[in-house]
Parts: structure tokens; sequence; C-alpha cells
């Protein structure tokens, strides 16, 4: 039976708090990721093993782009902690559901059966959190830079009605971010899952892998436009407009 639910499921409650498959996968992609990096930790050394070695290479090229964006070494290492946890979470995200029983385990009975497992970026609460957290984190950043006054300005400047206008259209840019941030990985993360359902169920076998393959990338681009888009957005906020103006 195909079971399609555009609300993740809720599974099983703590006290009066629901908690739905989607919350459940990504607390198990939160631990798997935790304990990857707590073993990589432990085992740091001065000749570093392939573990280790992909992990430089990895974080290397991380940082080596980050730089192409904002020009500088020391802040490239200054925002990679947020930029490449996002970017690492919403890629563990996207390819756990690919994982052979994710969606198909159930639990409950009868029509009350609901799967165990549901990809997080599947369930709009999820992807709503991760833009909240974003945005959030590029104004706490601007604000550690450009000072609380100036970025208030950006947004409520009243020194002439100009000004005014264009900093409510910031303002406006502001929510749209979060809305942009949340329905474009939302929607393509479900839009994946619906279509490898639907194909699992008309041919079970052979003909689902090439769009296994096709979501494995579609995973791997969301995350790296969600990542790249948190930095480009961190690098203007920390601009100041004066520094804008005279780059100009």
């Amino acid at each position: 039976m195909l079971n399609i639910s555009l609300r993740a499921e809720d599974i099983f409650h703590i006290g009066g708090f629901a908690v739905t498959n989607a919350v459940f996968s990504a607390f198990l992609v939160l631990v798997v990721l935790a304990a990857l990096a707590i073993t990589l930790r432990n085992k740091l050394k001065a000749i570093p093993g392939m573990m280790q070695n992909i992990a430089e290479v990895i974080i290397e090229g991380a940082l080596g782009l980050m730089d192409s964006v904002l020009g500088d070494r020391k802040e490239s290492e200054k925002y990679f902690p947020l930029v490449f946890t996002i970017f690492i979470f919403v890629l563990f995200s996207n390819w756990s559901g690919l994982i052979p029983g994710v969606g198909s385990i159930m639990v409950g009975h009868g029509a009350d059966a609901v799967p165990l497992f549901r990809s997080p970026a599947s369930d709009l609460n999820l992807t709503l959190a991760l833009a909240l957290i974003a945005v959030t984190m590029v104004n706490v950043f601007a604000v550690s830079v450009i000072g609380l006054r100036h970025r208030v300005s950006v947004f409520f400047n009243f020194s002439s009605p100009i000004k005014f206008f264009v900093g409510i259209l910031e303002l406006i840019s502001e929510f749209a971010r979060i809305i942009s941030f949340t329905f474009r990985l939302f929607g393509n993360v479900f839009a994946g899952e619906v279509l490898l359902a639907i194909m699992a169920l008309l041919v079970p076998y052979l003909i689902p892998l090439p769009f296994m393959f096709l979501e494995v990338f579609v995973g791997f681009i969301q995350a790296f436009i969600f990542g790249m888009l948190t930095l480009v957005f961190v690098s203007l906020a920390i601009t100041p407009h004066e520094s804008e103006a005279a780059a100009h």
C-alpha cells in the first residue's frame, strides 16, 4: 500500500510532546553525526590515517570555497562551524531517506500503521527550524561585527523616505529568505520521496535504481545550496553598507 502523507506522522509521545517519525529520524541522524565526530576527534594523529586524510581534504576544500566568498581564511574559519554543520546535517538528513527500510518499516496496526522512519527534510517543521536558525545566526554574526545599531538601521532607517522604504524592503526580504529556505528544501526532498515511492510501487525492481542515484545527487545539491546561501547571507550581513558603496 502506498502511504504518502504531507504531514509527519506521530509515532509515540513523551509526556504531552508528540514525537513524529521525521523528528525521530532527525535525532538518529544527529546521534550518528555526533558519534562520527567523536570517533574522528579521538583518532586524530600527527600522521593521519585514511579517515583523517579524507576529513582533512573535505574540510580544506570547504574552507577554500568559503575563502572565495569571504576573501579571508580567518573569516572562513570563524563562520565554518555554522555553514558546514548545516551542510552536513542537511546532507545526511536527505540521504537518510534513501536507506532501505525508511518509509516501509511500519508501527501500529491496520489503518493506524505509520512509517517508523521518514526523511527529516520532508517535514516542513524541520526545514522551517533550519531556516530560522540560519537567518537568526546570520543576524547574530552581523550584530557582532557591525554592531546592533548599524544592523537595525539596515531595516529601520528614518533619515529619508527613500532609505526608510529600502529598509522595509530589506525587512521583507529577510522574511522571504526564511520562506525560500523552508520551502525549497522541503519541496525538493518531499517530491523526491513521492517519486521513489510511486516508482517502487509500479516497478519495484531495477527501474527505481536510476531515480535513487538521482536523489543522492539532488540531496547533495540541496545541502550545498542551503549551506552556500547561508554563507552568502553571512557575507552580505557582515559587510557595512558604507564599505559596499566604496567598493562600488
